[in-house]
């Protein structure tokens, strides 16, 4: 069991990964804070005085303008692949009054940074529905119906992966190596070919094994989906504490 392209791309779009903003017949790219709303709609965070907030204004006649937010996955860690590129598209334009403030509070549920207290005075709040979405890995792009796109929700993992990683190496290096040897039947103590963790999701574990030149990755999915970092340690535990898992009086 893998992430779908739909929960790939939300996950992506999220809020947690810098995103670039492109806008039809405007120059740019543009650097934008934003996050997504519980409905998989895009909040843009702009400063008043910015190229972008210049942009963002609809020409005459218009109530909106064409955007695409791009955002790049970055590997949590050294040696672990990407989950690569989200394009999301729609039709921008400025929240004001109670629709500014309720965005506000999505958008304090993702990153809650003091600019929020600003809002309509140093900044303004853009929403824009998504209307296409496509996923971009190695040379491959697929395009994510606009409802699964809607349909899906960003992994809860993703925000907490780097820590998690970092834990398992080094405070479990040898608990965990020693589970991975086992599950993938593999034999030897070398450490230059000893299997590691490399990515984390809901779904499963990415390993990555095998010596340099000739590294291999497998996934070792859950046997559910999880729902938070709690459900996670209760799943990990068994790996991460093994005697302990096995219970008292259980041979060592």
């Amino acid at each position: 069991m893998r992430p779908s392209p739909a929960e790939t791309v939300r996950t992506l779009v999220a809020g947690r990964l810098p995103g670039l903003v492109h806008l039809a017949h405007r120059p740019g790219p543009h650097h934008v804070r934003h996050v997504t709303d519980p409905d998989g709609r895009v909040l843009l965070l702009v400063p008043v005085v910015s190229d972008l907030a210049a942009a963002l204004r609809p020409g005459p006649g218009e109530e909106d303008v064409a955007v695409v937010l791009d955002v790049l996955d970055l590997p949590p860690a050294a040696g672990a692949p990407s989950l690569g590129r989200a394009w999301v598209s729609g039709w921008a334009g400025e929240l004001r009054g109670d629709e500014a403030r309720a965005a506000a509070q999505d958008f304090a549920a993702v990153d809650p940074t003091g600019d929020l207290l600003d809002l309509g005075t140093r900044f303004r709040m853009f929403r824009f529905e998504v209307v296409e979405a496509r996923w971009e890995r190695g040379d491959t792009v697929r395009r994510v119906d606009p409802e699964a796109y809607a349909e899906a929700a960003p992994d809860p993992l993703h925000a907490l992966e780097p820590a998690l990683l970092a834990d398992l190496a080094d405070h479990h290096g040898d608990e965990v190596t020693a589970y991975l040897r086992r599950q993938l039947g593999l034999t030897g103590d070398d450490p230059a070919g000893a299997p590691r963790v490399v990515r984390i999701d809901r779904h499963g574990l990415v390993v990555a094994y095998g010596r340099p030149g000739a590294r291999r990755r497998i996934r070792l999915a859950f046997p559910a989906p999880v729902a938070d970092h709690a459900e996670l340690a209760r799943l990990l535990h068994p790996m991460i504490c093994p005697r302990a898992a096995a219970g008292p009086g259980s041979p060592a």
